[in-house]
């Protein structure tokens, strides 16, 4: 048998793509995209014009009303139903619908909490991995800090003591069927419970990622001599 008839394959040098280091793996994840750029604007846009227009609008209704103070804005019906809607100073030195009166440091201390991890799940991206939750989260961050701000007395209110009012101040009120008294509110308190509707809707819709089923590695036959 001749072995000049015999063909040598010819092998050429395979280039191995070097693997990239925990460092590199993480750059390249945190790496921000247009998209996300463009929603953590938003995001911040809406928490500031949101905070800018509560505080605005408490010291607009407080300026002109003093406390206490009550200005009737409208009375009708809405889809049969009697509304009658008013503004109507008030302080609260609880939470949302009046919970926990009195416990002001507690639900500032709640509020800071709430700050803090918001900050965090938007460095995380997490929060504005989506138009629906940048909006939420920019709408949950303008009610926290305006509220907060309310609580630590920084309006400049005074009690009947003269000492600093570290209390929320609202002034929405309505009145539904001439008889039901919703409680009084403020525009932090429609963003906080908007953002915080808008997350429990979200967290129905999210599909769950299953786990990718295995898959056998293929058998080849062996390579005849």
């Amino acid at each position: 048998m001749r072995t000049e008839d015999r063909e040598v394959p010819v092998l050429e040098p395979v280039t191995e793509c070097p693997a990239p280091t925990n460092g590199s793996r993480h750059a390249v994840a945190s790496t921000p995209n247009k998209a996300s750029v463009t929603r953590f604007i938003l995001f911040a846009c809406l928490a500031a014009s949101g905070l800018a227009l509560d505080l605005w609008s408490k010291w607009t209704v407080f300026d002109q009303l003093k406390y206490p103070g009550n200005h009737q804005v409208w009375k009708g019906l809405v889809l049969g139903m009697s509304v009658d809607f008013q503004l109507a100073t008030a302080f609260n030195r609880g939470a949302l619908w009046g919970v926990g009166q009195g416990q002001t440091w507690l639900f500032a201390s709640f509020s800071v909490v709430a700050i803090i991890a918001i900050a965090y799940f938007v460095w995380t991206r997490q929060a504005i991995s989506s138009m629906w939750l940048t909006i939420a989260s920019g709408l949950l961050l303008a009610g926290t800090m305006g509220n907060l701000y309310d609580r630590l007395g920084l309006h400049g209110w005074k009690d009947e003591h003269g000492f600093p009012g570290y209390a929320v101040r609202d002034f929405l009120d309505f009145v539904f069927f001439d008889s039901f008294h919703w409680a009084t509110f403020n525009c932090a308190d429609a963003f906080l419970v908007t953002g915080a509707i808008m997350l429990v809707l979200h967290s129905f819709w999210t599909p769950i990622q299953e786990t990718p089923a295995k898959v056998a590695p293929a058998i080849h036959p062996p390579k005849p001599v």
